[in-house]
This record gives structure tokens, C-alpha cells and sequence, in this order.
């Protein structure tokens, strides 16, 4: 009786044990596709270097009865940190990411020349900048390469300081000049997926706040003449951010019930 059990138990194994092996092992589900469609906020830190295009004349008579001209045409290279905050929307479509991007950051780019001419030094201070941007770029899964530009936006301070005992026996003077100026931005950066959420950045930008006047001491120079300081100022800046990136409203997925 045994021996007759333990030959159908076999029989049976025979049997069934095919019809299991039959059937592969479902793979693994794959891993989802990542995208950059979504809003983000981060932080950015870097460096900039400015060359501000200065010309200095002075007209009025100083020295004789004949009108004098004093003119002088310089360069201020202002520098600092650069670092702040950004905050955009990006939307992809198939390796296609377009994106608007704003940013805020404090700045330290400061430096004084001194112009011998006139006998004035010029410190130049800029401590608040931004931007409101388009980024346009491809994504190769988690690398984006993009483009960007905008417009720039830069808080800009002047302080001119001078003694003319030559000219005006006795004169010293400083005057600040505050205005905010704006321009435009463009360039372009690299930005890596750390993971779903996170990301990392490295971006270089050019910008051009434009032209701009001032008239410093005109009140106690009025009788000597109107002393001028027109002024062009660009920057290039390189900095480095991280991002997070905010998870989408997805629909809550449906259980069937039996």
C-alpha cells in the first residue's frame, strides 16, 4: 500500500510540476518616467563681475572766462557675491521643457574708481537684483539642458565724493545717488534630477541694465558748471542652486472591490 502511494505522489509531481514551470515569473513593473513638468522653488549662491562704462565731463568756466572742458572717459569693475532665491513652473513635452522662472537675490558687487580729471571717486554698490525669466530646454531623463531670458531688475547705489581746492578753494562734498534700473538677462545653465523631488543646477547669465545719468553736486557747483557721470552697466554672474521640485496633484487611484 505504501509503495502504491509513494508511485502516485510521483506520478502526480510529474504531472503537475510542468504546468507550473510553464508559467514565467511576471519582471518587475519598470520605474517611472521622470518628468519636469511642475512648480519648484529653490536657493542659488555664485559670483559676479561687472564692468560699468563711465564718462565724466565737466563744462563751465572754471579757470579763465572761456568755457573749460573737463572730460574723461573711464571703467569701474565692480565685484561680490551673488545669492538669493528663485521660484518657477516647468511643462514637458517629450524631451521639450518650457518653464517661466523668477529670482531675488542680495548682492555684495560693489567697487570705487577715482576719476583724476574731475577729482571725483565713484563707488558703485549694487545690492538687490532679480529677473522674470523664460527657460527653454531638453531633457535627457533627469539632465536638462536649457536656454533662458528675461528681464532684469537691479537696485543700484552711487556715492561721489570730491575736493576741488584747485578749482573751488575750500569745496568738499559727497552725494548719494539711489535709482533701480532694469534690463535684460539671458543665458543658459545645466540642471541634474537628483531625485524625483530634488535637483541641482549650474547656470551663467549676461546682463545689460542700460544707460543712466547723474548730476551730482549740481546745487554748490551750479556757478561753476553742471559736473556729469553717464554710466552703462553690465554683469555676468555664475552661480550654483538647488531646487525642490513639488509633487502634482495626481487623482487617487480607484480599488475594485469583489
Amino acid at each position: 500500500m505504501r509503495r502504491q502511494f509513494l508511485l502516485a505522489s510521483v506520478g502526480a509531481i510529474a504531472i503537475i510540476g510542468p504546468a507550473f514551470a510553464a508559467e514565467p515569473t511576471p519582471p518587475p513593473p519598470p520605474p517611472p518616467i521622470f518628468s519636469w513638468t511642475g512648480l519648484y522653488a529653490g536657493v542659488q549662491v555664485g559670483y559676479a563681475w561687472d564692468h560699468d562704462s563711465v564718462s565724466a565731463f565737466f563744462p563751465g568756466p572754471i579757470l579763465s572766462p572761456f568755457p573749460v572742458f573737463s572730460v574723461a572717459s573711464f571703467s569701474d569693475t565692480p565685484t561680490g557675491v551673488i545669492g538669493g532665491a528663485h521660484i518657477g513652473y516647468n511643462l514637458q513635452w517629450n524631451q521639450w521643457v518650457l518653464g517661466v522662472e523668477g529670482t531675488v537675490d542680495g548682492t555684495s558687487v560693489s567697487k570705487s574708481v577715482f576719476d583724476p580729471f574731475n577729482f571725483v571717486t565713484d563707488n558703485l554698490v549694487s545690492t538687490v537684483q532679480g529677473s522674470i525669466r523664460v527657460r527653454f530646454g531638453i531633457a535627457f531623463d533627469r539632465v536638462l539642458l536649457y536656454g533662458t531670458g528675461g528681464a532684469a531688475f537691479a537696485g543700484i547705489e552711487n556715492t561721489y565724493s570730491t575736493g576741488l581746492p584747485l578749482f573751488v578753494p575750500g569745496f568738499f562734498g559727497t552725494e548719494r545717488v539711489s535709482r533701480t534700473r532694469s534690463g535684460w538677462t539671458a543665458g543658459g545653465g545645466l540642471e541634474y534630477a537628483v531625485t524625483n523631488n530634488w535637483s541641482i543646477r549650474a547656470e551663467y547669465r549676461y546682463s545689460d541694465f542700460g544707460h543712466f545719468i547723474d548730476y551730482p553736486f549740481t546745487v554748490l557747483l551750479s556757478p561753476f558748471g553742471t559736473l556729469t557721470f553717464q554710466h552703462h552697466l553690465t554683469e555676468n554672474q555664475v552661480q550654483f542652486g538647488i531646487s525642490y521640485k513639488f509633487d502634482s496633484m495626481a487623482p487617487v487611484p480607484v480599488v475594485a472591490k469583489y
